[in-house]
């Protein structure tokens, strides 16, 4: 992961937090007859909420997320709670594909998708620096096709 995730995860779960309590303030103001105790609870809850989310997740997900490729796998570790360890065979690679949304770009950073046969679904490893996912694509490209025993 890059260093630039915590920034990017940060940035991001701040948006949802400034919604959700841009809308508590818009309902505060629209209810000013029943404005009261409840309206500014609910708010302060919501901001010490959204300032332990804050300071605590993206940390913790980069403590947490994992990668590394070999000449055989591809690994990946994710989760905040609950851990998911994923290997997946060179030999069963299918497609290795990227994604960088708006959000990201503005981060530098770029999501690989590995594919396989699997019915568990594909490996996804979030929030590389854009010259970490260009060459990750390219070895595991270059590692899956070179794989002697296709199990796909």
């Amino acid at each position: 992961m890059s260093r630039r995730a915590v920034r990017y995860w940060t940035a991001r779960a701040a948006l949802g937090w400034l919604a959700l309590t841009a809308g508590q303030v818009v309902w505060f103001v629209l209810d000013r007859h029943d404005a009261g105790i409840a309206h500014i609870i609910g708010l302060a809850v919501t901001v010490l909420l959204a300032a332990a989310h804050l300071a605590v997740m993206p940390r913790w997900r980069f403590a947490v997320h994992r990668w590394e490729t070999t000449a055989d796998v591809v690994y990946a570790q994710s989760g905040w709670v609950n851990r998911e360890r994923r290997l997946a065979p060179m030999s069963r690679i299918q497609t290795v594909d990227t994604q960088q949304g708006l959000f990201e770009r503005a981060f530098r950073l770029t999501n690989v998708t590995v594919t396989t046969a699997s019915a568990r679904g594909p490996i996804r490893v979030h929030a590389l620096d854009d010259a970490v996912a260009e060459n990750l694509v390219a070895e595991i490209t270059a590692r899956a096709g070179a794989a002697e025993d296709d199990a796909t």
